[in-house]
């Protein structure tokens, strides 16, 4: 993948990636990514740039509604209460002149230096780094064992399982049932984390979302549909 940020009049920054999947120009408008433009190897960036200065008036309509969602982002700093499953975010300013991160057994731990605003995107991203290596740590404790239980439970039978930090789904079923499953799963209420589990278990046996799939995740949960639209309720985005 080559990829190169252009500056567009009136939108900002916006990220072309040729990507050898792309069998054309696509745009996309995502919280905290902004405006990412896919497009084939062999299209010129000066070509897919004069498709986003026609869709000019399409990207401006949406922007403000990705905006509202990057507006309700988490901003870590020393105040902010966060728990992984198993370890509490600690902040502090640090006498270093780095950023410190430190894993311990119940406790994420992140130093950053005294002439370094907390707020600074730097001082996040690492922050949101060490939370997601943390966080997989424990997806692969909790949901591989948790998984095993559901599946002996309620008689299915899965391939494999793959931990993933997906940004849209929080879990998917493959034709071979292979089951892939979020990380950020882990910071769900448990009843929420089993209900993703079955729903890609029931995937097993059901591969598409028919009468017969709710019927089945009905039989295991009752009111199924109701802790979907609950689901829906939490962002993998936001925390």
């Amino acid at each position: 993948m080559s990829e190169k940020i252009i500056h567009v009049d009136n939108i900002g920054n916006v990220t072309f990636r040729k990507n050898k999947r792309s069998k054309n120009v696509s745009i996309a408008i995502r919280p905290m990514k902004g405006v990412v433009v896919n497009l084939p190897f062999y299209l010129s960036y000066r070509f897919a740039l004069n498709i986003v200065e026609k869709k000019q008036t399409w990207i401006l309509s949406h922007l403000p509604e990705i905006e509202k969602i990057e507006n309700k982002a988490t901003i870590f700093t020393e105040n902010t209460s966060f728990n992984t499953r198993y370890k509490k975010l600690l902040i502090s300013k640090g006498r270093d002149d780095k950023i410190k991160t430190r894993i311990t057994s119940d406790s994420i731990i992140v130093k950053y230096p005294e002439n370094i605003d907390v707020k600074n995107p730097n001082v996040q991203e690492i922050i949101r780094t060490v939370i997601i290596k943390t966080l997989r740590s424990e997806a692969k404790e909790y949901l591989l064992e948790r998984t095993q239980q559901l599946s002996e439970k309620h008689n299915f039978k899965f391939n494999k399982i793959y931990i993933k930090n997906a940004k849209t789904l929080w879990g998917s079923c493959s034709a071979v049932n292979n089951i892939n499953l979020n990380l950020h799963l882990l910071r769900l209420p448990d009843y929420l984390i089993d209900y993703v589990i079955i729903h890609e278990l029931c995937h097993t046996v059901e591969k598409n979302h028919g009468k017969r799939f709710w019927k089945l995740m009905d039989i295991i949960l009752g009111n199924a549909k109701k802790l979907s639209k609950e689901l829906r309720s939490y962002s993998i985005q936001i925390y």
